[in-house]
C-alpha cells in the first residue's frame, strides 16, 4: 500500500451515480477485485498515463458486461 503521506486530503469528482459511478465500481471489481477501492486504482492508472509518466499503461477495460449498456 502506498505511503499515505504522498496523498494531500481527497479530491472531489461530478460524476453521475446511477449512470456511471455505482456501474463504473462493477466494471473495476473484475480488473481489480483486490483493495479498498478498485475504482481509485483505476484512476490513478489513467491519470498517470494521461500525463505521459514512464511505464504508465492506459488502464486494461474489462470485457462488456451489465455496466456496459446505459442506464435509462
Amino acid at each position: 500500500m502506498a505511503d499515505q503521506r504522498n496523498y494531500e486530503t481527497p479530491k472531489s469528482v461530478r460524476v453521475p451515480a446511477a449512470d456511471e459511478w455505482d456501474p463504473f465500481l462493477e466494471a473495476a471489481k473484475t480488473m481489480n477485485p483486490d483493495g479498498r477501492s478498485p475504482r481509485t486504482q483505476v484512476i490513478r492508472e489513467f491519470i498517470r498515463w494521461y500525463l505521459r509518466r514512464p511505464g504508465a499503461k492506459l488502464p486494461e477495460r474489462p470485457p462488456a458486461g451489465p455496466w456496459s449498456a446505459p442506464s435509462e
